[in-house]
């Protein structure tokens, strides 16, 4: 008989998931394709980040596997419903179906949210990433070259270009 994983389940975000997501995000920093940034904020600082009804979890049992989140991109009220989205996967869960099922998700609280417009910025060399986005609807629309400098690690101080890419939701009309 062969042993199946647990079914993944995705949550709503609290703060009881805070420490499990910042290890999570700075797994994905320590990899080197993820963020410019070069350490995982405080969870004050990320919860003041993040929208808090755009913030999702996936669980399969307990362990946190990853998560999702939108985060506003200005406070001018014409661009209320655009937003930036972050997915991250933890390495052991990678390639597991994970982050689509958290960009769905997340897609999906972005509608019911008003969200129009959904923005990413993935680096080239993130292939997997910029295929789970596209696959769910993005579509690239620029690169920035050498828009920043990376701050730590093996590409310290090597300028990095970033795709941006956009999804337009269907149920705002403005597809």
């Amino acid at each position: 008989m062969i042993a199946s994983s647990p079914p993944l389940e995705i949550r709503p975000m609290t703060t009881s998931h805070g420490a499990e997501v910042l290890r999570i995000y700075q797994e994905g920093i320590d990899a080197g394709h993820a963020t410019f940034e070069s350490q995982a904020p405080s969870w004050l600082a990320f919860d003041a980040k993040y929208r808090p009804d755009c913030r999702l979890v996936a669980l399969a049992s307990t362990r946190l596997l990853g998560w999702a989140a939108l985060s506003s991109i200005s406070p001018r009220k014409v661009y209320e419903g655009v937003a930036e989205v972050s997915v991250y996967v933890s390495e052991a869960a990678q390639g597991r179906g994970v982050g689509s099922a958290l960009l769905e998700a997340v897609i999906a609280s972005s509608e019911a949210a008003g969200i129009w417009t959904l923005q990413a910025g993935i680096f080239p060399e993130n292939r997997a990433s910029l295929a789970l986005h596209e696959r769910h609807g993005f579509r690239a629309y620029g690169t920035r070259e050498k828009i920043g400098r990376m701050p730590l690690g093996p590409m310290a101080g090597q300028w990095r270009d970033v795709i941006r890419l956009e999804r337009r939701s269907k149920l705002a009309g403005v597809d």
